[in-house]
């Protein structure tokens, strides 16, 4: 946890042990648990931590069967779950942010278990019991009966000190589950993309089957004029058969592509067969997304890992305060209403009933709890040391996202923009001339080849371009851009 490794012992070592009796006899050293539950154990105040929810990998394109290029780009059903849907679906449903969530109320518990003051001690002895009775010839006594109870006095505050840093440990883990919610959501982002990239996998493949349907046609129209063979009929009877193969990789890959989604937002099998996905991958009107110093600003700002390890400091802080209150063991005030002598030892005499007052306290000659103090130091400026070795690293980060951001928009505009029109024309070509007789069947397999691979850069371009523009979204730690 960031701001964790100072000492949170609740006093220093071996020195929250009472010593409890009076009187004549030997005293009793009385553990701390009888007083204090748990004795000194507060090492684990607020936990460990939350620590990072793993990222899912990002799926790629079929690589199987060619590629071509639907007449209309479908967003879906739309009845169908946007993206704004499923991460609200995701806040409420994700099991794994569940699971995390629940170290928020046991930092709460420790905030209280924090609180507590140690509890009195009762103590009852009797002293002086004789084997057998005592006599003129073996006389000692008289036997004591004593009734003590001792209460810890906090001087120094340990308590107050030791509640800060549990309050300080909850702070810092809400912001770290903040953090685990940041990292979740972009695994939805991940998810959600693949399944837009599956449904869009479909789409082209269909389109290429059925492009390729109608080419066949065409040259077994030419077969019967007598214008082509049997052997350019099986080449585009195999390119064809390439084609429903990968169609069929498609589907699959779209099964699985939603069973992962279906998966992050818990919903049942059932309701995985039926999910459906709304949106598009070719966002044209994206809003511009800021760009340097104001972007940069916004996430050292936004993130809430930065801000775990910010309030890791002031944890830091009260682990220091915390081990300076602990220079002093807790005094005890030990009351004894109770002690009664039994002075009748064969002289007939009554007994006696007296009361006594005392204090016990540390004499700090040679441990004050220097080390932890020390280590309590070290710990503050290795918690502002771990801070901005983690804005570096946020920086470069949101660096690198913007610049494969607006490297991915270009990429993406001159595709469609110059490249789309050119390909579909260079095929287009090719079929006219082939159909008037002008070219052979090597010419449009050449021509078919260059236009799949096109398709493949195309679809895989915009991809990049939407992954890109949701990474820049997590870099920041803001939903800047849809």
């Amino acid at each position: 946890m960031p701001g964790g490794g100072g000492n949170l012992t609740g006093n220093a070592p071996g020195s929250d042990r009472p010593i409890i009796g009076g009187g004549t006899g030997a005293a009793s050293r009385v553990p701390p648990s009888l007083s204090q539950p748990g004795g000194d154990q507060f090492q684990g105040l607020g936990g460990a931590g939350i620590g990072l929810i793993p990222s899912l990998p990002e799926a790629t394109l079929p690589v199987f069967g060619p590629l071509s290029l639907p007449e209309v780009e479908d967003e879906g059903p739309p009845e169908g779950l946007t993206l704004d849907q499923a991460i609200a679906l995701l806040l409420r449903e994700s099991l794994e942010l569940r699971s995390r969530f629940y170290e928020l109320p046991k930092a709460r518990a420790d905030i209280l278990t924090a609180s507590l003051y140690p509890n009195p001690l009762i103590f009852y002895d009797a002293q002086l019991v004789p084997y057998g009775n005592y006599s003129e010839r073996r006389p000692g006594g008289p036997v004591q009966h004593d009734l003590n109870i001792q209460h810890p006095l906090d001087l120094t505050g340990k308590v107050a000190a030791r509640t800060r840093v549990a309050e300080r440990a909850y702070t810092v883990l809400e912001a770290q589950y903040q953090d685990a919610v940041r990292v979740e959501i972009d695994n939805l982002y991940r998810a959600f993309v693949d399944a837009l990239l599956a449904r869009e996998a479909i789409a082209y493949a269909r389109a290429s089957v059925a492009g390729l349907d109608a080419f066949l046609e065409t040259v077994r129209d030419r077969q019967q004029e007598e214008l082509a063979t049997e052997v350019d009929v099986n080449q585009v009877l195999i390119i064809r058969e390439r084609a429903l193969i990968g169609f069929e990789d498609a589907v699959q890959t779209d099964r699985a592509a939603r069973l992962r989604l279906g998966t992050l937002l818990n919903l049942s099998p059932a309701q995985i067969e039926q999910l459906q996905v709304r949106g598009t991958l070719f966002l044209t009107d994206a809003p511009a997304a800021p760009q340097g110093e104001p972007l940069i600003r916004l996430a050292l700002e936004s993130r809430p890992d930065l801000l775990a390890f910010r309030l890791g400091i002031d944890r830091s802080r009260a682990d220091l305060d915390l081990a300076r209150a602990n220079r002093l063991a807790d005094v005890y005030v030990l009351y004894q209403p109770f002690t009664y002598q039994d002075n009748d030892v064969g002289i007939g005499e009554g007994g006696s009933y007296s009361w006594a007052l005392g204090l016990t306290a540390p004499l700090p000659l040679y441990n004050r709890n220097q080390g932890n103090i020390r280590r309590a130091e070290l710990n503050v400026e290795q918690t502002k040391v771990e801070l901005a070795s983690r804005e570096r690293r946020v920086v470069a980060e949101v660096i690198q996202a913007e610049q494969e951001y607006q490297v991915a928009r270009a990429a993406a505009e001159r595709l469609r923009q110059i490249s789309r029109p050119a390909a579909e024309e260079v095929l287009d070509t090719a079929l006219v001339r082939y159909r008037a007789g002008e070219q052979n069947l090597l010419f449009v397999l050449n021509a078919y080849r260059e236009y799949n691979g096109f398709v493949r850069e195309y679809l895989s371009t915009w991809v990049r371009y939407r992954r890109a523009m949701l990474r820049l979204n997590t870099a920041v730690g803001r939903r800047i851009l849809p």
